[in-house]
Formats: structure tokens, sequence, C-alpha cells
């Protein structure tokens, strides 16, 4: 399964949701490549942090920020049991090459009304791709939620009805993620971040339902 996390909006968590969602699937036993499809190569920067941290690898990351990605992602597939690609904010050529090639497109938001309309741009790129792939499931997936927040299930609510809908799964805004990634780590191998590892193992539990 191809894995696409894509927002033209920059800051929505993209790269933290791909790097967990690979490890997760990664410590299940499936063989999963990461591809850096942003130019500002943040999941590189992760990989390269946790290298010299000394820890092992759980999963590939590779950069590959092109237009071409699409026709590139099949021959990355053939090796691996899942791709996780991180997409670029603002760069619609690679965010659309992103979309052609995947199975399931996740779109990740925060909670805000601004951050749900900010999508707009990313629905169009999403239609478009239908066109040549009508079958290509979506979700939105809410990121970054403070616990209990009014504004939260005011997102919540406005995406529940929505087109594409909303993942069951969220993400809340965490320290943990924050801290992790500057080590290469992982929210599951830090002292601490139970609540955050439980999350994602939820999130990664509802991806793992898309898959064939």
């Amino acid at each position: 399964m191809i894995v696409a996390l894509v927002n033209q909006k920059g800051g929505t968590g993209k790269t933290t949701l791909s790097l967990h969602l690979a490890g997760a699937l990664a410590r299940e036993g499936k063989r999963v490549t990461l591809v850096d499809a942003d130019p500002q190569a943040s999941a590189l920067d992760w990989a390269e942090a946790r290298d010299r941290q000394g820890l092992a690898r759980r999963f590939a990351v590779l950069g590959l920020p092109r237009e071409t990605l699409h026709r590139e992602a099949p021959t990355l597939a053939r090796g691996a049991d899942h791709v996780i690609i991180d997409g670029p904010p603002r760069v619609a050529g690679i965010a659309r090459s992103a979309l052609l090639a995947a199975d399931l497109v996740l779109i990740p938001v925060q909670p805000s009304a601004i951050d749900g309309w900010a999508s707009a741009e990313m629905l169009r790129l999403l239609d478009e791709a239908r066109v040549f792939r009508p079958d290509l499931r979506a979700r939105f997936v809410l990121n970054r939620c403070a616990a209990r927040t009014l504004i939260a299930r005011d997102t919540a609510d406005m995406l529940a009805d929505s087109d594409p809908p909303l993942l069951p799964a969220r993400i809340g805004q965490r320290v943990a993620f924050a801290e992790t990634a500057g080590r290469g780590q992982l929210v599951d191998e830090a002292e601490g971040a139970e609540i955050a590892a439980r999350e994602v193992e939820v999130f990664a539990a509802t991806v793992r339902e898309f898959a064939p």
C-alpha cells in the first residue's frame, strides 16, 4: 500500500505523522520505505539524527522531491509492504505526483476553522487526481489536538460530513513528538510518552484497515 500524506498548507504535521506511521508499520515486521518528497527534507534530517545517535533503522528513508514520483513509486513498492510519502507544502507539481502515486491519501489538518478551509487547494488537486484515479481513497486526519478543547470539537464537526471524510483516529498536541524528533527517535522509544505512543498505535491501526 502506498500512503501519501499531503497538504498544501505548511505546519500541519505531515512529517511527524509520516515518520510515526512508518515506524508503527515497521514495528509489526512490515517492510516500509518512507519517501521524503518535501524539498526541505525534514524526514531525511530525522534519519540522519537517528544515525548519529546510533539507533537501529526501522525503515528506509529516501529523498525523492520530484514531479515524476508517481512513475517511480511502483518500483519502490515492489521492494516494500508499505510506502509512505511525506508530501511537500506549496509545491503543487510534487503534491499532484504524490496523489497519483498513492492508494490512500491522508490530509493532516489542525483543529482550526482556518486550517480546515485552507485545505481547499489540496482538495482541488485531489479532484484532479481522481480524474485519472477515480477509486483513489482519501481521509482528513485531525492532528495536534489540544485535549477537550471547543475548537477541536468544532473542527471535527465541520469535517464529519466532508468529502473526503475524517479518519476516526486523531493525534494530540504533545511535547513528546517535538522532543523525540531532534534525537531521531519515535515516541514509542521515549520514556514518558506512552499516551502519544498509544495515539500513534491507534492511528496506524486505522490506516492499516485500508490495506488490501
